[in-house]
């Protein structure tokens, strides 16, 4: 399948109803620290860290159950895992009778042959197919320079099982002085949450890694598709 895309794991979190923290642990890798307080209920919490600026946590001892345990990975961490170590992760938490609560996939387009103007205006003309109900966007800049450092469509709310964020990571890795910043794009980045998360992890648990992207690609078509677009600009 010819696309303009390349696809990043770029969040992933799971709970696990029976797991000791140390065998978690040893699957997911990295130095582990405990620290002082709860998270999210669970009294008790490591933390580990990554060069690519990604922190993950790890919690247990919720009271409804001792044995539980969560995980919460944010980007800069999982996106620097390779496919197989992201598929191996997923098949333990479904082994382990787990349940994926986010899981993030972030669809780059590096030649941005989508602007971000074109998709705004049509979405703006009611141009587009969606099951989201709203949209939005946002914009941030330099007060004195009156430069852009960045700026985000969003198709769907905070609350549904899927938010699609549109947003130019050139320029915001260009804002943040990333020396690889040429290397991006128009990012479209599919936040999936509970059941969607789930269904989705399950996919690509099984599924070859060279077959990940045409299913993603599918997904965010499923949740936005546009039509009566330039015809040098076109999603497909």
């Amino acid at each position: 399948m010819s696309s303009p895309f390349t696809l990043t794991i770029d969040w992933l979190a799971f709970t696990i109803p029976t797991a000791s923290s140390r065998e978690t642990m040893e699957v997911l890798e990295g130095d582990w620290t405990k620290v002082k307080g709860g998270f999210r209920g669970y009294r008790f919490v490591w933390i580990t860290t990554s060069t690519g600026r990604g922190i993950g946590k790890l919690g247990t001892g919720v009271d409804r159950n001792p044995g539980e345990v969560h995980v919460d990975l944010s980007g800069g961490l999982v996106a620097q895992w390779p496919p197989e170590k992201v598929r191996a992760v997923l098949q333990w938490v479904l082994n382990k009778h787990g349940h994926l609560t986010r899981l993030d996939c972030a669809l780059d387009d590096r030649a941005s042959s989508v602007s971000l103007t074109t998709i705004k205006d049509a979405v703006a003309a009611g141009q587009c197919v969606t099951r989201a109900k709203c949209w939005q966007k946002t914009w941030s800049g330099l007060i004195h320079e009156g430069t852009s450092t960045g700026e985000t469509v969003y198709l769907g709310s905070r609350q549904s099982q899927t938010l699609l964020r549109i947003y130019d990571k050139r320029l915001q890795m260009q804002a943040q002085e990333r020396l690889d910043w040429q290397d991006y794009g128009i990012r479209w980045e599919l936040e999936l949450k509970q059941d969607r998360a789930q269904l989705c992890g399950q996919m690509l648990s099984y599924l070859e890694d060279t077959l990940w992207l045409e299913y993603i690609v599918g997904v965010l078509r499923s949740h936005v598709d546009f039509r009566d677009t330039q015809r040098d600009e076109q999603l497909s």
